[in-house]
């Protein structure tokens, strides 16, 4: 019967003592890195005591060669034999467990005290402290000693800096929240304000200059992001654009779609921003189909701003910075631009021929303006002069400069 293979770290047992006559591995030398469960290995145990009477003869006999090759034979044994047992220390616990350990550290350490005797290793320390320039040393250990408080000089520095980006970062985020709480509170006074309990819109000029002073209010003290927020809102609900109202109590007449009927010439808006955002800094603000026309918006900054499907009909824009700003569908004026002109005091605007319909934009920016159509650029560059012509994307060259005639 053939015998099947067997694991070389299993243990061998003999054939005999196999139930039924089957083949059983037979014993063999153990694995000392296997666990298993301990027992005493005499001749192990007589090798340790062999080595260990061989390096004290040597130091006794002062045997250098031998007690060396005895030696360094005990360490290499002795750790050989420590090692794993350190391994195994929490996997099995008896008595025979500490019997080869102890021996083992202590062949270990006469071992190592005899090799350093026998290399004469004491006197060479000795010597070499002797000789040792501990002026020098010295100074080294200020170097190190230097170099050890720029280094916490410089940790403190970089633990202060975290701290204060920390801290910026948390700043940052209360007065995001902040300011999120009082535009909320902005929109629910301004709603109860202008709002009847019929949810019919339902405003007196008393009402309307207190909502203009609160929206003045309001955006001296908020960020870019805020402000478009407000003026979004005002637009969205139809705030900013001027209303028809009837000619007795002077209020928004209905469309009959569920809003209220827009008009542009003798409209009344519920707020007027007039110029309230003169400077302001909307720069990379979302005003997307926004309404600010009349709206004087002299120097503000707009540039990288979304301005898509903005309303922007006499509006001031002098000065306005529109770099990089979003054009697309924006209307500067109604009507036709090659008939349409600015806006004119005491003028009355046409809005079928965009007489007096046009918004101001001398010397206005338009560097790397994004989506601007031809009508848009034929319009900017008829109406904003030498300064303005010149930063319109794809020149003015074929467009006469109709501020010039």
């Amino acid at each position: 019967m053939a015998r099947p293979p067997v694991s070389s770290d299993l243990p061998q047992l003999r054939t005999s003592d196999s139930p039924n006559g089957q083949w059983i591995p037979t014993e063999s030398e153990p694995n000392p890195w296997v666990i298993r469960p301990q027992v005493i290995h005499w001749r192990w145990l007589l090798l340790c005591l062999g080595i260990l009477g061989l390096v004290l003869i040597c130091l006794r006999l002062n045997l250098k060669g031998v007690g060396l090759i005895g030696g360094g034979i005990g360490v290499g044994l002795s750790l050989w034999r420590i090692v794993p047992s350190l391994w195994r220390a929490f996997w099995v616990s008896s008595w025979a467990h500490y019997v080869e350990p102890t021996l083992a550290w202590l062949t270990l350490g006469v071992s190592v005290i005899a090799v350093f005797v026998l290399l004469e290793t004491p006197g060479q320390i000795q010597r070499w402290f002797q000789r040792a320039n501990w002026d020098a040393i010295g100074a080294l250990g200020d170097v190190f000693g230097a170099a050890g408080q720029i280094l916490i000089a410089t940790l403190a520095a970089y633990i202060a800096w975290r701290q204060y980006v920390i801290s910026k970062q948390l700043t940052i985020q209360q007065n995001t929240i902040t300011q999120q709480q009082t535009i909320d509170t902005y929109f629910q006074g301004i709603s109860e304000l202008v709002i009847d309990p019929d949810g019919m819109l339902d405003d007196w000029p008393l009402e309307r200059a207190i909502a203009e002073g609160r929206t003045s209010a309001i955006l001296t003290g908020l960020d870019p992001m805020g402000k478009a927020k407000i003026l979004r809102f005002l637009s969205t609900a139809n705030l900013l654009t001027p209303l028809r109202r009837d000619d007795h109590l002077g209020r928004p007449i209905l469309d009959g779609k569920g809003g209220y009927q827009k008009d542009r010439v003798n409209g009344i808006r519920v707020v007027n921003l007039r110029s309230i955002l003169e400077k302001a800094d909307l720069h990379g603000t979302d005003l997307h189909g926004i309404d600010l026309s009349d709206v004087s918006l002299e120097r503000a900054n707009l540039s990288w701003a979304d301005l898509s499907y903005a309303y922007l009909c006499r509006a001031d824009l002098r000065g306005v910075r529109f770099t990089g700003a979003d054009l697309y569908q924006t209307k500067f004026c109604d009507g036709s631009p090659d008939t349409a002109t600015p806006i004119q005091p005491q003028q009355k605007p046409d809005l079928h021929t965009g007489h007096c319909t046009g918004a101001l934009i001398e010397e206005a920016d338009f560097s790397g303006a994004q989506n601007l159509s031809r009508s848009q650029r034929w319009y900017v560059c008829a109406w904003g002069g030498s300064r303005t012509r010149s930063t319109v994307p794809g020149g003015c060259e074929d467009i006469p400069d109709r501020l010039a005639q």
